[in-house]
């Protein structure tokens, strides 16, 4: 594995970092700066909606430029909007350094996605995008509580500060081992038009696969987003057991994603209908175990390994079909990711405030699950008609061929 494609992951792992530690700044934020607690919480809200629609955005804007300018601009702007985030002594430019943040993210993470698959043989397309997947993962185990750390300990300006430091020596590596082909392609090939790539990716064979994508991340993040009132309220556990809570599902996320990485090029489809399967059952009986601390605590990691290896595979998979959008597969990708990370959490908010309970998250991730089984059943089902359709159709067209040939029919020859 080149050196470089594990530069591109300790940058996401910083990038991250920054993406999920304002779960334990909060407080801190709206303190400081004289705001409510849901004017700090937009704060999260921007930075997702950032995510979402800066991955097409961004890549579309550096295509046309060589991959190592463009994620040195990314790295740069990202490190800046955190340093003028530390500075600020306001709530609104606080708000736009995280939107601009989170686009100058999610363009990094299109171009390095497409980037490390790029630079690998096909065999190890999956273990490329593992390790650049693999970044988010160590930031849930290792970087999100030393933000909250820093933030108890220093003020929540330190954590701010911490993640631009942490970007800066994945700076210099990117700029001194990614290589400068343009946008995602390879040195010399000929750039494919915008057109093009997008009628790849909106084709029948991608739709449902990035569909599948965001309602698999969707499931993920509903259940994670409202872990702490789950074993809190619900489980038993005391305040103390929730970050040892989240570090196991990290750990389990990032033996998740390696487990992916090495079995997602050979047996992609297997890998992905056996994780979404054994997710549909680890939510179902999270939601129904939720009252055991000894369950509960057995299945978190379980779960964060089915999560982030069946998302790992599906990454995989959206790009492996997609080699004809060497530009946007990665972004749609990165899309439809972001995309569940948004409306899981949304909908599992509307069913605790429609007073179904707190194990109510958790029932939606597993509903969710169904949704998504439904989504890849029935696009199975739709290719094997077609392909049954295309047989029937060849072997018609064959048995047509030889009626009216003259070897079978002399007597059509006058």
């Amino acid at each position: 594995m080149p050196f470089a494609v594990y530069v591109l992951g300790l940058a996401v792992f910083a990038q991250g970092t920054s993406e999920f530690m304002l779960s334990g700044l909060l407080s801190g934020i709206a303190a400081d700066l004289g705001v409510s607690l849901s004017a700090a919480g937009l704060l999260t809200s921007a930075f997702a909606v950032g995510m979402v629609v800066g991955a097409p955005l961004m890549a579309l804007f550096s295509r046309a430029w060589p991959r190592r300018r463009a994620l040195l601009l990314f790295l740069a702007v990202f490190v800046a909007v955190h340093v003028a985030g530390a500075l600020t002594p306001g709530y609104g430019v606080l708000l736009a350094t995280r939107f601009v943040g989170a686009l100058a993210n999610a363009g990094f993470w299109a171009v390095a996605l497409s980037t490390a698959v790029a630079m690998v043989p096909d065999r190890l397309k999956g273990r490329a995008a593992a390790v650049v997947v693999g970044g988010v993962t160590i930031a849930c185990v290792v970087g999100v509580p030393a933000g909250a750390v820093l933030g108890e300990s220093w003020g929540w300006r330190s954590a701010f500060w911490a993640v631009a430091i942490v970007s800066l020596p994945a700076f210099v590596a990117v700029l001194r081992t990614v290589p400068g082909g343009r946008g995602g392609t390879d040195v010399g090939a000929d750039p494919v038009s915008v057109r093009d790539e997008l009628r790849v990716l909106t084709g029948p064979r991608l739709r449902p696969v990035l569909l599948t994508m965001a309602l698999v991340q969707g499931a993920t993040f509903c259940a994670f987003s409202y872990l702490e009132p789950l074993l809190t309220r619900e489980t038993g556990l005391g305040a103390g057991w929730v970050p040892v809570s989240l570090a196991l599902f990290g750990a389990g996320a990032f033996a998740g994603v390696t487990v992916a990485g090495r079995f997602a090029d050979a047996h992609p489809v297997a890998v992905v209908a056996t994780g979404m399967a054994a997710l549909t059952v680890g939510w179902s009986a999270l939601a129904s175990t939720a009252g055991s601390p000894v369950l509960t605590l057995a299945l978190i990691p379980l779960l964060g390994l089915l999560a982030f290896g069946t998302g790992t595979a599906l990454i995989t998979r959206v790009l492996g079909l997609a080699p004809g959008a060497p530009t946007l597969a990665g972004a749609f990708s990165t899309t439809a990711f972001n995309l569940g990370a948004t409306v899981g959490p949304w909908a599992g908010g509307l069913a605790l405030d429609a007073g179904f309970g707190y194990r109510a998250p958790v029932g939606v991730s597993a509903a969710l699950m169904v949704l998504a089984l439904l989504v890849a059943a029935t696009t199975a089902k739709s290719r094997r008609s077609r392909a049954g359709e295309r047989r029937l159709s060849a072997v018609n067209r064959c048995a047509r061929g030889r009626r009216g040939s003259p070897g079978e029919h002399p007597g059509t020859r006058l």
